[in-house]
């Protein structure tokens, strides 16, 4: 459970105290979904970033995906979260959108049974403003939980959930080891796979600005500070899919084997340049929320 003190699991991540108490007990789990579609998506997604090419280096290809997934302006993601505490596991499934444009993402995820908090769970994320909905929680059907991501001890990285596309994209710019693994076909599309390990601090200040301040904080929260990860790049060099390993102590400062939470975050890309629409909460929906503009 995401709180001030940091994070403690209770078989998937919450952010009740983080969000000021209006949503005690909401078990994380999410990920994006939001529309974008049209006959013309095959054309968009050819069109995006086709002047990019996939670096002959893997270091440089890992470290560059994030602004080629980028420049193709919007994606779609399906995700899984893994959670594993020395006394149970979850997983959860999501899906969603991200425009790049907008710098605006929509999410959304069915919290299942045996948290203290069930039923709906979607977020709208912005750079350093998270925007929640939990048909579970005693806040008014149709409200938003507005929260600052530096109210989140691991910056959203996961205590949502999921991990939101841009961040999972730009924690591959702190890529420290990077391997090519091999080669497939998926869907009609050469991927090469790679493996190694990244530094959230480094990917933090490689990222700058409201999208970096929730890596540093995950770059301080999380107990493994090598985060390995997997990641399937096409000839473009643009991301298909992406695997991150987080660790976090559900009891703070400890060490101890039996306090460790490990959280894998698994998106898949696609839909590349199809055009999305996120837009915010308007601020008569805001419930509760302490303004953090």
């Amino acid at each position: 459970m995401v709180n001030r003190q940091g994070l403690r699991a209770a078989g998937a991540v919450s952010v009740a105290a983080a969000m000021t108490g209006l949503l005690a007990g909401v078990l994380s789990g999410c990920s994006s979904a939001g529309g974008g579609s049209s006959s013309d998506a095959a054309a968009a997604a050819a069109r995006a970033g086709a002047a990019d090419t996939l670096a002959a280096d893997p270091l440089t290809a890992v470290r560059n995906a994030a602004d080629i997934t980028g420049r193709t302006g919007s994606v779609q993601d399906t995700t899984t979260l893994q959670t594993a505490s020395p006394t149970k596991r979850v997983t959860l499934h999501g899906t969603g959108v991200y425009n790049y444009s907008t710098r605006l993402g929509r999410m959304e995820v069915t919290v299942p049974p045996g948290g203290s908090t069930t039923g709906r769970l979607v977020e709208v994320v912005s750079p350093g403003i998270v925007y929640m909905q939990n048909s579970g929680a005693k806040v008014p059907a149709g409200k938003w939980v507005e929260v600052n991501v530096e109210q989140l001890a691991d910056g959203n990285l996961v205590s949502s959930g999921a991990t939101d596309p841009a961040s999972a994209a730009n924690a591959l710019r702190g890529a420290q080891t990077a391997q090519l693994v091999d080669s497939s076909t998926v869907g009609g599309v050469l991927l090469k796979h790679y493996k190694g390990t990244l530094d959230l601090a480094k990917a933090s200040s490689a990222t700058g600005g409201g999208a970096g301040v929730g890596l540093a904080l995950g770059a301080r929260t999380f107990t493994v500070k090598q985060v390995p990860y997997e990641v399937w790049l096409d000839a473009h060099g643009r991301i298909h899919r992406v695997t991150e390993n987080f660790t976090f102590s559900q009891v703070a400062g400890s060490a101890a084997a039996k306090d460790q939470v490990q959280v894998v975050s698994d998106s898949a890309f696609s839909g590349f340049g199809v055009p999305v629409s996120v837009s915010l909460p308007t601020s008569k929906d805001i419930y509760g929320a302490q303004s953090s503009k």
